[in-house]
């Protein structure tokens, strides 16, 4: 591996580690802002860390630490290193984050009786940061590393084990906040609000879109796509039916921030040529997300 290889994977790694505390920030910042104040139970580690804050005034730093330390100590031995390496920095930053961000008085972003709307926020906040923690290769720690030690075992989805032990922690809510119903409702609002915006967070980075570009001018289209969106082109025979004469056809593969660049070089090649856009569920491959064995 050459030096400039080198150089630019350590540069990316250090960028992933920045986006990482930035997005566990936000993560925490929805806590200490607006969950904890107004008494709201989320899922997770943090969730268990909220129930005892509020049934024994704990620190939430101090329980979300402790769980951790022992689920990492699992996750070494039947994980590895190479996941447990970033969660143990994860783990470490946002345990200062919960140690050292004062927590803010009730009413002081919303309303005290507003709880539905400290839950919204604080979803979309939440998951705002975790998707950015996610994008950059990341983890909070708590019960992600329980998903990855059951998947390992047993042919469970990570999402699946998440969303069991979430609505198990947030569902505790009902008997340690004297039987209200609302404290379950509020904690499961906050979860599916912070699953769709983690979501929304992901999806929107990483959706792609599938080009196919009907024009005489397929050559000069499909150099330009190559030199100035720096994307994979591949040239397909065709015939039209209508017509009985043969066509080329440019398919293309690229990000959806990308669409933009596509369109305006073949509009400026080609304005008459016809263009087929459609969103992708998945791609794989060179430039693209590592292919999935499982």
């Amino acid at each position: 591996m050459s030096i400039t290889s080198i150089t630019k994977n350590t540069w990316i790694d250090i960028r992933e580690y920045i986006f990482i505390a930035f997005g566990l920030l936000l993560y925490a910042g929805a806590w200490k802002g607006l969950l904890l104040p107004h008494k709201i139970t989320g899922g997770g580690v943090t969730g268990i860390g909220a129930l005892l804050y509020y049934a024994t005034e704990i620190p939430i730093s101090v329980t979300f630490f402790g769980i951790n330390f022992v689920l990492l100590a699992i996750a070494v031995k039947t994980i590895g290193w190479k996941f447990s390496l970033r969660t143990i920095y994860g783990v470490g930053i946002i345990t200062l984050y919960f140690a050292f961000l004062p927590q803010a008085p009730l009413g002081t972003f919303i309303n005290p009786d507003e709880n539905f709307m400290a839950c919204v926020l604080g979803g979309l906040l939440m998951g705002a940061g975790i998707g950015i923690v996610f994008l950059s290769n990341g983890s909070s720690g708590g019960t992600d590393i329980i998903a990855k030690v059951v998947n390992k075992y047993r042919n469970v989805t990570l999402g699946r084990v998440l969303l069991y032990c979430d609505v198990l922690i947030i569902s505790s809510s009902y008997f340690l906040k004297f039987g209200k119903i609302e404290t379950v409702v509020y904690g499961l609002t906050t979860l599916a609000i912070s699953t769709i915006s983690v979501d929304m967070v992901i999806n929107g980075v990483r959706q792609s879109v599938q080009f196919f570009i009907f024009s005489k001018e397929y050559e000069q289209i499909a150099t330009r796509i190559n030199t100035e969106v720096h994307r994979g082109v591949t040239i397909l025979d065709g015939m039209g039916w209508y017509s009985k004469e043969p066509v080329k056809v440019v398919t293309v593969v690229a990000r959806k921030n990308e669409s933009i660049k596509i369109f305006r070089i073949v509009k400026d090649v080609d304005p008459n040529a016809f263009i087929s856009q459609s969103s992708v569920i998945g791609v794989y491959g060179q430039g693209f997300d590592v292919i999935k064995g499982k």
